[in-house]
């Protein structure tokens, strides 16, 4: 089996590495590179316990054409070479779509982790990459209800849909005693409730004239 992954995805796949762990598979965990900076990345592996990546195809930014079609070039070569039993993608980013387009095309299963997602938002990039993925993926590991909802009225057939929970709801439990509250609040010097919120859509961050003061 093998994994791979962009730093949204790491705390998905964790949980999934580990549970494999237990069992006589041999795993390769591929990063695309597509996230690069150190807090966008190494810090991932250093807290979530993860191995290094075995392969780094270190594609970087740039356009979602750029960056999917890089990941494609990359994942092709290493595919032939490495011909794996199962390709494992998680979630709707542009290296999820590039290795489920590969995977299909050398005619090597694919399974993706948090299937059947959707918004119903076409001018959402992760949207397409959610539907193109799950239309071409064997194994189709659902986080909710809805989600199998959601492949059904697509016409997934159901022994392909698996319900199997939310990993990231696995990595939140093993890494709650983690938490420091104090450390954060003198780092910050900050008094009373807060709230920790991560933004990376480009349509979220990108106008900056249209951001509420």
């Amino acid at each position: 089996g093998w994994a791979s992954g962009a730093r949204p995805n790491f705390p998905k796949l964790a949980p999934v590495m580990r549970a494999l762990d237990a069992h006589p598979v041999e795993q390769l965990l591929v990063h695309t590179g597509q996230h690069y900076d150190e807090k966008m990345s190494d810090v991932f592996f250093n807290q979530l316990g993860l191995p290094q990546p075995d392969v780094n195809l270190g594609v970087g930014s740039g356009g979602h054409g750029q960056q999917t079609a890089a990941v494609m070039v990359g994942l092709e070569e290493l595919f032939l070479e490495r011909r794996p039993d199962l390709v494992v993608v998680y979630g709707d980013v542009n290296s999820t779509v590039a290795a489920s387009l590969v995977a299909a095309k050398l005619q090597i299963p694919v399974a993706h982790v948090e299937a059947g997602l959707r918004s119903f938002d076409l001018a959402m990039p992760e949207e397409i990459n959610r539907m193109v993925t799950d239309r071409l993926a064997d194994l189709l590991l659902t986080t909710s209800v809805d989600a199998i909802a959601h492949l059904g009225n697509e016409g997934v057939p159901a022994e392909r849909i698996h319900f199997v929970g939310n990993p990231m709801i696995d990595t939140l439990l093993a890494n709650l005693d983690r938490f420091d509250p104090s450390a954060a609040r003198s780092m910050f010097g900050t008094e009373g409730p807060y709230v920790v919120a991560t933004l990376h859509r480009p349509s979220n961050v990108d106008a900056g004239e249209d951001v509420a003061e």
